[in-house]
């Protein structure tokens, strides 16, 4: 691989060891080179850690004249974006090179200019409009990630990676005097001294105030604590003055930049971070390598990195108060400190060195040259995917998370789209591409660029909701057979379709513009063989949500306790939907949990996990139970609902997903069938403990529901579900085929 990458040569601070450190790495076993804009200390210190180094100096068309010509005569795959200046050179250079640009976004490029407006307006929006120039981004967290795509950057085309650090032997470390160290530096820190330190420039952005007003609180109550300040920068006149302002100025040492950086970190007891916006900042792991406790502001990745009271403290931003408890708590116990850092030294050492920020690096780029391959051989590369989603329905985002997670277990560099009523949303939760579901012209200009579309899972093709949503989803299979896609329904129930003209459209669509259906039950093969469709392929599976992965045992445990709960207690579940009807049926299905709890132990757990129809049906309900219960206001994610629901003793419901949910995890079912799906699921399931809702009349059926599932076998439910969850492998065996992907 042959990587070329563009900076100033002017960088400071996190940036110049990211990209240090990561081309040092990367040269071990492919080729970097380093382009920079101006020599200096930057290009200096690269080359001597044995990086190709290429200083281009100049005017911008010079520059770009004789980059252009070094990227094409290098044979070079990739070119590799930092900075304001180094995306500008690239935004300029990519209309003639056929090459993907990828751009790492070091910090939020909006806050680099923070109290700089010239700068701001001038070179922070040339960097913002070259940003928009490059073909994939690189944020260094999980949170800048978000951001970006907040932002409106493809998810598919923003990567995560790390800040890393090298982890010497700790016998290469050579003899170290503190005491001399601060004498050299300026601080007045006598045998006994707590010393605070942070490494960071004197800019708005790192909230110096706060940090020096928490400190000069701490400080009051331990007086050997001291601060020693390495950064310079547009403040520090400034901050010196609110120093002298609270009487902390003997204490604190504003040292400038220090190139030693492992000797302050050796030398500081407690490493600061304060910022009211990071990335992932080298700081925080720079002081874990020297085993030094972390208390930080709660921002970008840091947490990823520190859990609080576990591997540091973490604080609000600009929270004065909590920073200053946190900075005297450590000064007053050298044990909690000991015990802090070590804690960190071992997590940053197993996950944040530089050699898994090198991995992680190779890896991003070996996803962009593959699906960049794939388009220029296939003119595709990817799945649309489209269902009921951004409805927040728990049963269906169930649905969106299982075939996302299958989709990437069949090719987990492949590029997948979402069609949803709430695309922002969908994207930022699920980290795909999400287009607006009618937002047709980018509907269909995804289709062409699309191997496979997907429909479902879920009951799409049905007009009991409406005749509207019929002709929707088949306009939409019909269109993607027109743009050349493989089209495919996926674990999906099929009907009832009670119209006419509504059978004859579905019969035919169907017939002419699907080449694989998967089924979640064998009711909706029979409702295909009425509605004349023989020719696409047919496989009865079952509901992709099964193959959902709760959350884990210790996740589920805390959660329940956050709910009051005690995660070895007995409980029934209750999850009602709003129904014609329910009203008068409410009595019952209280009266059914107060014998629940009165025959069984079992206490109610009532369960809205489609807030939008459901909470205050929930909350009628919970208001008619004599029995002590539980209502879930507390929104869950899909892993806690399924590690949730597999607490439950039993669980009485009408929404088809929590009896899903339950079956996977071999809890005892009862249920109310609104709804032909939820009676088709519980037959496949071999499972009889239902009852139709309409002939729901008498509290007597429900007691009987309740006896039966909690006096359940459930080995034998177990059984049934590993049956279902085998069968439910078929849908991703499909579409696998269907892609290509079978070697």
């Amino acid at each position: 691989m042959k990587v070329i990458h563009l900076i100033s040569g002017g960088d400071t601070g996190g940036a110049r060891t990211h990209v240090h450190l990561l081309l040092k790495h990367l040269n071990t076993a492919h080729e970097a080179t380093l382009v920079c804009f101006m020599d200096g200390p930057f290009a200096q210190e690269a080359a001597a850690l044995g990086i190709p180094v290429v200083v281009m100096e100049g005017g911008m068309a010079s520059v770009l004249r004789r980059l252009r010509k070094m990227i094409r005569e290098g044979g070079y795959e990739l070119v590799h974006c930092h900075g304001s200046r180094g995306n500008l050179v690239g935004a300029l250079l990519k209309p003639s090179l056929d090459l993907p640009f990828v751009s790492t976004v070091h910090s939020d490029p909006k806050l680099d200019y923070l109290g700089r407006p010239v700068a701001r307006l001038t070179y922070g929006l040339l960097n913002q409009l070259a940003q928009r120039r490059m073909d994939y981004r690189i944020g260094v967290s999980d949170a800048m990630r978000e951001l970006l795509i907040s932002r409106g950057f493809a998810p598919n085309r923003v990567f995560t990676i790390y800040n890393g650090v090298e982890f010497p032997a700790e016998d290469a470390l050579p003899p170290f005097d503190r005491q001399a160290y601060f004498r050299k530096v300026g601080l007045d820190a006598p045998e006994g001294s707590v010393v605070v330190g942070i490494a960071a420039r004197l800019n708005p952005v790192k909230d110096y105030p706060t940090l020096l007003r928490a400190f000069a609180k701490a400080h009051a109550q331990q007086p050997q604590l001291r601060l020693l300040i390495a950064g310079d920068g547009q403040d520090r006149a400034s901050l010196e003055a609110l120093a002298d302002e609270l009487g902390i100025r003997g204490a604190v040492c504003f040292a400038g930049w220090i190139d030693e950086i492992e000797d302050f970190y050796r030398a500081i007891d407690i490493n600061a971070l304060t910022s009211r916006s990071e990335t992932f900042p080298y700081a925080i792991t720079e002081g874990a390598r020297a085993r030094r406790c972390a208390v930080s502001s709660r921002v970008g990745g840091v947490p990823k990195l520190i859990t609080d009271g576990e591997t540091g403290l973490l604080f609000s931003p600009g929270d004065v108060d909590a920073l200053a408890a946190h900075l005297a708590a450590l000064a007053a116990s050298p044990a909690l400190r000991e015990k802090l850092g070590e804690a960190l030294y071992q997590k940053a050492k197993a996950e944040y060195s530089a050699q898994a920020t090198c991995r992680r690096q190779i890896e991003i780029y070996r996803q962009i040259l593959y699906v960049e391959a794939r388009m220029r051989e296939k003119g595709r590369c990817g799945v649309l995917i489209c269902g009921a989603y951004g409805m927040r329905n728990a049963g269906d985002e169930a649905i969106l998370n299982a075939v996302l997670s299958e989709m990437r277990s069949i090719d987990p560099w492949m590029p997948v789209s979402v069609l949803s009523r709430r695309a922002a949303e969908t994207a930022m939760r699920c980290g795909v591409d999400a287009i607006h579901s009618f937002d047709i012209p980018r509907m269909l200009r995804t289709m062409r660029r699309s191997e496979l579309f997907v429909n479902g899972g879920g009951s799409l093709l049905q007009d009991v909701t409406s005749t509207r949503s019929i002709w929707y989803y088949l306009f939409t299979l019909a269109a993607a057979k027109r743009r050349g896609c493989k089209v495919m329904m996926y674990g999906c129930g099929v009907g009832p379709i009670r119209r006419g003209l509504n059978r004859r459209l579905a019969g035919r669509t169907v017939e002419r513009c699907v080449d694989a259906i998967t089924l979640r039950e064998e009711n909706s093969l029979q409702e295909l063989r009425g509605l004349g469709v023989t020719k696409p392929e047919i496989t009865v599976a079952s509901d992709p949500a099964l193959s959902l992965r709760p959350a884990s045992e210790a996740e589920t445990d805390r959660l329940m306790r956050a709910l009051g709960m005690d995660p070895a207690g007995s409980y029934l579940c209750l999850s009602l939907r709003r129904w014609p009807g329910m009203q008068d049926k409410l009595e019952l299905f209280a009266a059914a949990a107060d014998y629940a709890w009165e025959t069984y132990g079992l206490q109610p757990v009532l369960l809205s996990v489609n807030p939008l129809q459901d909470d205050r049906l929930t909350e009628k309900l919970a208001e008619r139970i004599k029995a002590p219960s539980v209502t879930v206001r507390a929104q869950m994610d899909i892993a806690e609902t399924v590690g949730f629901i597999g607490r439950m003793r039993a669980v009485l419901a009408m929404r088809l997903h929590v009896l899903i949910f339950a079956a996977s995890r071999a809890t005892a079912l009862a249920a109310v069938s609104y709804d032909p799906k939820v009676a088709s699921f519980l037959d496949y399931l071999s499972q009889t403990n239902y009852i139709d809702y309409e002939a729901l009349t008498d509290v007597h059926q429900l007691y009987a529901l309740v006896d039966a599932a909690a006096t359940a076998d459930r080995a034998h439910l177990r059984r049934a579900t590993e049956r279902i969850m085998e069968i439910e492998r078929r849908n991703t065996d499909t579409a696998r085929r269907l892609l290509g992907r079978e070697g």
